[in-house]
């Protein structure tokens, strides 16, 4: 049937559209199939591109997994630390609130113990005034028959001369000038008995003891005053060399001629057998210091017992003799100045005490006189 169509040229023509309009489909076919080619080359490669993307992805994430297990273990070995931390603090609370208590019960304590301190510190205080008071009260025993002395003195001057003016008045001389010059005398022997006793009082008196500018030769020569009779009815030569600066400390003017007292006394029982005696006080003014020194002529310190010299109750002296607590009393005043005293020992040819005290600043007002 094909072959009757292509023999007439109707149908060959017609033949020839089919095959062109197969052709052409065919071709829009293989064009087609290419661009569809195209994109599935372009799908493909895009894969391709998503895929090496997705397993990059995916190292990551195998990196970000390995991280994280990493930091879940950190973070729950930190949590386990973290409870461990909280238990210990809980412990340590209750061990802090144990420690405040025992804190608070020894501060407690501390209280009552510094109390106690303070008060144990009051009467020790208190008992070393009344011993020094006390050694105050023997010196003036001892001092007794000097004093007599000096006031036995003053005491038949003043009889003298009040019965020179009654014997005046009585005979009837009228000599008024006369008389009122014996009067006079008679009253300056009034002040010096008065002074003699005053003096006394003040020594012995119970007092606050204050610290002020004092006069080391002032108070030297006040100690000389109750104490030279002393020396002069056991023949006993003084020797001062006081110098030309002003030995000016701070001080109680009462307690530091205590001390001198004391060494006087002390010296003046050392040289009793001695054949010759002499007392020698030296004063000297240094760089921020007052030194002092109190010699005497006597048989000097037993060999051994130096270091015992300013013990309570100790003494070298015959049973009967001294208190023990002279020597005692004058190292807890200077002590208490602020300043030194120690013992040069001579077997044989005397002892000499040296005592150094703080020197007064230039700046204080002069001392007042005593």
């Amino acid at each position: 049937m094909l072959d009757d169509r292509l023999e007439s040229p109707t149908g060959l023509h017609e033949h020839v559209k089919l095959l062109e309009l197969r052709l052409r489909k065919r071709d829009e076919q293989r064009r087609a199939m290419l661009h569809i080619m195209g994109d599935l080359n372009e799908v493909n490669k895009r894969l391709g591109n998503q895929r090496k993307a997705m397993l990059h992805i995916l190292g990551d994430y195998e990196k970000d997994r390995s991280r994280l297990a990493g930091q879940t273990e950190r973070l729950d070995n930190s949590r386990r630390a973290l409870l461990h931390i909280l238990q210990d603090s809980h412990r340590s609370n209750l061990r802090l609130e144990d420690s405040r208590k025992a804190m608070i019960h020894i501060m407690g304590d501390l209280r009552d113990t510094t109390a106690e301190i303070q008060r144990r510190e009051q009467e020790l205080r208190d008992k070393q005034e009344q011993l020094v008071q006390a050694g105050k009260l023997a010196t003036l025993g001892e001092l007794t028959t000097g004093v007599a002395h000096e006031l036995n003195n003053p005491l038949n001057n003043i009889g003298l001369f009040v019965g020179n003016a009654i014997d005046l008045i009585e005979l009837d001389v009228s000599d008024g000038e006369r008389s009122v010059r014996e009067l006079r005398n008679a009253m300056q022997q009034v002040g010096k008995a008065t002074e003699i006793i005053s003096h006394l009082r003040t020594f012995g008196r119970v007092a606050p003891v204050s610290r002020e500018p004092v006069s080391i030769n002032q108070v030297i020569e006040r100690a000389l005053s109750l104490m030279q009779e002393q020396l002069r009815l056991r023949d006993i030569d003084l020797e001062l060399d006081l110098g030309l600066a002003p030995a000016v400390v701070i001080g109680n003017a009462i307690q530091l001629e205590q001390v001198f007292i004391n060494l006087l006394t002390n010296a003046r029982d050392a040289m009793a057998d001695s054949p010759r005696k002499v007392v020698r006080i030296s004063a000297r003014v240094g760089e921020g210091v007052v030194d002092l020194a109190f010699s005497d002529t006597g048989p000097g310190i037993p060999e051994g017992l130096e270091q015992r010299i300013f013990d309570p109750f100790f003494t070298t002296k015959e049973v009967g003799r001294g208190t023990g607590l002279g020597l005692s009393i004058t190292y807890g005043i200077i002590k208490d100045h602020g300043g030194t005293i120690a013992v040069a020992n001579r077997p044989g040819e005397g002892a000499t005490f040296l005592i150094r005290l703080p020197r007064a600043p230039d700046d204080l007002p002069a001392p007042p006189a005593v």
